[in-house]
C-alpha cells in the first residue's frame, strides 16, 4: 500500500528486455533491502538485487501490457515511493500499485503558477473517476479537476512538478492510471439496478 507521494526521482541506468520481460535497473537515493517493494510511476514492484544506490526490479509482461513501463528507457526518470508504514501520515490517498490502465496525455497548458494537464482515458475506466476525486497519475496521488466522457484533468501545484517527472509531461506521452480502488469495491459489492 503506497500513498501517490513520490519520496524520489530514480534514474533508469539498464533495460534489460527479452520475451520473458524487463528487468529495470535504477539509481536511488531511497534504502531498500532485497525483497522490498518499491513503487515505479504507480506500479509496485520487488527490488530484486540492491548494491550502490541502485536497484534492480523484474517486470513480468503482464505489467509490460498493463502498464507505461513498457517505454521506460536507460536514461529516464521515474517516480519511486516505499510503502506506506502503519505509523506514517496518509498525505494522498490509498494507491496500491496496481495500475488499472494507460492513459495519454492530449493536452498540457500553464494556469498561473499551475500547470492543467489533460489526459484521454479509456473507456473502461472512467466510470470510477469523479470531479474532485482522486486519482493516481504515474504513480502521484492527484485531485480530478474536470473531466469529460473520454478524458480527465489535473492541476499541478510547482512542488509536483518539480518533485515528480510530471513535470517533464509532454502531449502524447503515456502515462499509468490507477483509479481510486473503494470506487472499484463499491461497484463490485452494490448490485446494478
Amino acid at each position: 500500500m503506497f500513498t501517490g507521494l513520490v519520496q524520489d526521482l530514480g534514474e533508469v541506468t539498464a533495460v534489460d528486455a527479452s520475451g520473458d520481460g524487463v528487468r529495470l535497473a535504477i539509481a536511488s537515493r531511497l534504502e531498500l533491502a532485497e525483497g522490498d517493494s518499491i513503487a515505479v510511476n504507480g506500479v509496485c514492484l520487488t527490488a530484486t538485487a540492491v548494491a550502490d544506490g541502485h536497484f534492480a526490479a523484474d517486470v513480468m509482461n503482464e505489467t509490460l501490457r498493463r502498464s507505461s513501463l513498457a517505454e521506460v528507457a536507460a536514461g529516464g526518470r521515474v517516480n519511486l515511493e516505499l510503502p506506506l508504514r502503519a505509523a506514517d501520515r496518509l498525505g494522498g490517498h490509498f494507491v496500491q500499485g496496481h495500475v488499472d490502465g494507460v492513459g495519454s496525455v492530449w493536452d498540457v497548458r500553464d494556469d498561473g503558477f499551475a500547470r492543467v494537464v489533460t489526459i484521454g482515458v479509456p473507456a473502461e475506466l472512467m466510470r470510477y473517476v469523479v470531479e474532485k476525486g482522486s486519482i493516481a497519475i504515474d504513480g502521484v496521488s492527484l485531485t480530478v479537476s474536470a473531466l469529460g466522457e473520454d478524458w480527465l484533468q489535473v492541476s499541478l501545484i510547482p512542488e509536483t512538478l518539480e518533485r515528480t517527472i510530471l513535470g517533464e509531461t509532454t502531449v502524447g506521452r503515456p502515462v499509468n492510471l490507477e483509479v481510486d480502488v473503494l470506487a472499484k469495491y463499491i461497484e463490485r459489492l452494490v448490485p446494478t439496478r
